[in-house]
């Protein structure tokens, strides 16, 4: 296993998507320096994905923000990869035991667990919650990242279970 200390790792991070649309440099602009962005535009085409990639990494290296992008645009400048194989951080969505220890194997340096509360990102989809969420992270060997309905309060409820940080769109953003 790579030798990444927790401490080097951001604690909040902000998950992008296409519904962020133009709010996404306003939810830049309000993290804390040292935070994190999971850069996932899926359904953007690649042309225009990449340009809005070149984009953050701009506003990312002035702020010094930590920049992971999942998919396929590799760009000098990004510091990982989220779900995927690459150099630098490498981060991982965790669901469930089976994709806990399928990290564990890609030695994966913080992983996303969700969903812990309901979402807009996925309607209807079972959510951990706290006590689902504590008895997965069990044995986990990396740095725990809560995604899924999350905000700063919601964060607060989850004390005493670990985590490392915690993640969000809306809860970031005006999305």
């Amino acid at each position: 296993m790579r030798a990444r200390h927790p401490s080097t790792l951001p604690r909040l991070w902000l998950m992008t998507d296409e519904r962020l649309g133009e709010g996404l440099w306003d939810a830049l602009a309000a993290l804390p320096r040292g935070s994190g962005v999971i850069f996932r535009d899926y359904a953007t085409p690649r042309a225009e994905r990449h340009a809005r990639l070149a984009r953050v990494l701009a506003v990312a290296k002035r702020r010094r923000l930590v920049v992971v992008r999942a998919g396929d645009v590799p760009m000098h400048g990004e510091m990982g990869v989220h779900n995927g194989r690459g150099r630098g951080l490498l981060t991982a969505a965790v669901h469930d035991r089976k994709e806990l220890v399928a990290a564990r194997r890609a030695d994966a340096d913080l992983i996303f667990v969700s969903p812990v509360f309901p979402t807009r990102s996925h309607p209807g989809a079972r959510t951990l919650g706290p006590v689902r969420l504590g008895l997965m992270l069990r044995g986990a060997t990396s740095p725990a990242i809560a995604l899924g309905g999350m905000d700063a309060r919601a964060f607060r409820r989850l004390r005493g279970l670990g985590l490392h940080g915690w993640a969000a769109i809306d809860g970031l953003s005006k999305a």
